[in-house]
């Protein structure tokens, strides 16, 4: 393919789409399961219980400091299925491609994606592509669908009690400062690195505890909107502490400058777990002794005498987490 630039021509089902998807997409995405001319695939799951999950993923830029949209289209998905208490096996990709893309970008970020899931053990089995017209899109979209199979017993915000513990993994905020600092906006630069990455292991050395209740990845809206949506789906209040909530200094110090909150900053390599308080140490000590864990929390409690998501601050006073509204930072996905 001689190309430099995506074109219309490259997404008219012709031969410039052929060979875009044999030369970058199969190629790179090359697996025993995955079929370019089948408009559908046969797969095997062993008659476990099946998990499902879809997602879309646009960022701005499209590769930043820990990663690219390949990447993070992998991560997020699998992410997902992970913290849901799955293995996944499968994943299907969607490429919506902007006409005028350059087309070493394009492969440079497809195998990226390739290689995050073969890291993970995963395949990418089916996938569609189409382009935009110039000025339709940000470049590019991704748009994937995940399977997996249940690894455990069955996780929900239905198990959650009165003085569970919430632990999360890592520190918080860094994929969203990462991405905002990568725009060079406000005048900032930084080497704050994005955190996306697979939380599997995080989430398989959970899932050995009985008392587990309830996972999630804090994605868009950050850990607040993860609380807000437990607050409201069990009627119990939840007590954050604010002094034990890990942010690395140069997340604070952006945060600090702009007024933004790292409570409601998007992490992709992150878990949240609520767990019975008699496992919460041990879930503790397990996280630490595996590298994706070193730097986890236990970070506050379910609280069923308050009917909010509380912050106990630094300073000894109380802060009330609303819902998330307004954007918290340029989007980031």
């Amino acid at each position: 393919m001689q190309d430099t630039h995506i074109s219309l021509a490259h997404g008219n089902g012709g031969r410039y789409m052929r060979e875009l998807i044999e030369e970058i997409f199969a190629r790179h995405l090359d697996n025993s399961d995955l079929d370019v001319q089948a408009d559908a695939v046969s797969l095997s799951l062993d008659s476990q219980q099946v998990m499902f999950t879809t997602d879309g993923f646009t960022v701005q830029p499209l590769e930043f400091p820990g990663g690219n949209i390949g990447s993070l289209a992998v991560h997020g998905t699998t992410n997902d299925l992970a913290v849901a208490g799955a293995i996944p096996k499968y994943l299907s990709l969607n490429a919506f491609i902007e006409e005028g893309m350059e087309i070493k970008t394009l492969e440079r970020i497809i195998k990226t994606l390739a290689q995050t899931a073969a890291e993970i053990g995963v395949k990418v089995v089916a996938g569609d592509t189409k382009v935009l017209r110039r000025g339709e899109g940000g470049g590019l979209y991704l748009a994937t669908t995940g399977i997996g199979v249940r690894s455990g017993h069955q996780l929900g915000m239905n198990n959650i009690r009165d003085g569970d513990a919430i632990l999360v993994s890592g520190p918080v905020g860094d994929h969203g400062i990462a991405v905002m600092l990568a725009r060079e906006e406000f005048g900032l630069r930084g080497d704050i690195q994005s955190d996306a990455a697979s939380v599997l292991n995080l989430t398989k050395a959970a899932m050995q505890y009985q008392g587990l209740r309830f996972m999630r990845d804090p994605t868009r809206g950050g850990i607040a909107t993860v609380c807000t949506e437990i607050h409201r789906a069990t009627n119990m209040g939840i007590r954050l502490i604010q002094d034990q909530l890990p942010v690395r200094d140069g997340v604070q110090s952006v945060c600090d400058m702009l007024g933004y909150d790292p409570m409601y900053l998007a992490c992709e390599g992150r878990v949240v777990a609520i767990i019975d308080a008699s496992d919460a140490d041990a879930l503790l000590n397990t996280w630490k002794s595996i590298d994706e864990g070193l730097e986890a929390a236990i970070i506050g409690y379910i609280d069923s005498k308050t009917d909010q998501v509380i912050m106990n601050t630094d300073i000894g006073g109380e802060r009330i987490l609303e819902e998330l509204e307004d954007d918290p930072l340029p989007r980031i996905c």
